[in-house]
């Protein structure tokens, strides 16, 4: 389903039936990306619409990867209502513009360690921006590791450092961080997590 993936075959038959088991909690990640694939755009675009068009079918929330395709990301989640799914923009690396755009539609907003970098000012802008209880946080492992831990494989143990890099930059405890973003999840997912009072 990720758009750097599409030659390995399927149809949006087995897809729906395999999205429609009870397990399956989301459909992603799916999305557009220009910046490695520029000569399936049109097919990126279908299986884009596709799977939105499946996870509103189905009540189920869209993970959306982006890269180099912005415009076309959000004209694409506009035009095939995913406010009627939702979802969630992973690996957030998009201007103020697009967060609000994606707020508009009920979307959640993912950062991950590229929030920590050091010539990455403006998505911190960004991240002091997005409401708590629209923030979801992430590794994207295993690439992307967050400092202290750049330049090595990263690591799911290695969101607790994305989190309490997050909670500094908006000026309030790293509990309390923790507790929205384990909210936001289970709202988004429609599931229970434990200990997430």
């Amino acid at each position: 389903m990720h758009p750097l993936n599409l030659d390995e075959p399927y149809t949006p038959q087995a897809l729906q039936s395999l999205a429609a088991e009870p397990g399956v909690i989301a459909l992603g990640e799916t999305g557009l990306d220009y910046f490695y694939q520029q000569d399936n755009i049109a097919e990126q675009q279908a299986a884009f619409r596709q799977h939105i068009r499946i996870g509103r079918e189905l009540g189920k929330p869209v993970i959306v990867h982006t890269r180099e395709a912005r415009q076309d990301t959000l004209a694409i989640l506009r035009e095939e209502g995913a406010d009627q799914c939702g979802g969630v923009l992973h690996c957030f690396t998009e201007d103020k513009a697009t967060a609000a755009a994606l707020l508009d539609l009920g979307f959640y907003i993912s950062f991950s360690g590229i929030v920590t970098f050091r010539n990455a000012e403006a998505l911190r802008e960004v991240a002091r921006y997005v409401p708590l209880d629209r923030l979801l946080v992430e590794t994207d492992s295993p690439y992307l590791a967050p400092v202290p831990h750049r330049g090595r494989e990263n690591q799911p143990a290695y969101v607790r450092d994305v989190a309490e890099y997050l909670a500094v930059l908006k000026g309030i405890d790293a509990q309390v961080l923790a507790r929205a973003t384990s909210a936001n999840f289970s709202r988004l997912f429609a599931v229970t997590l434990p200990n997430a009072d």
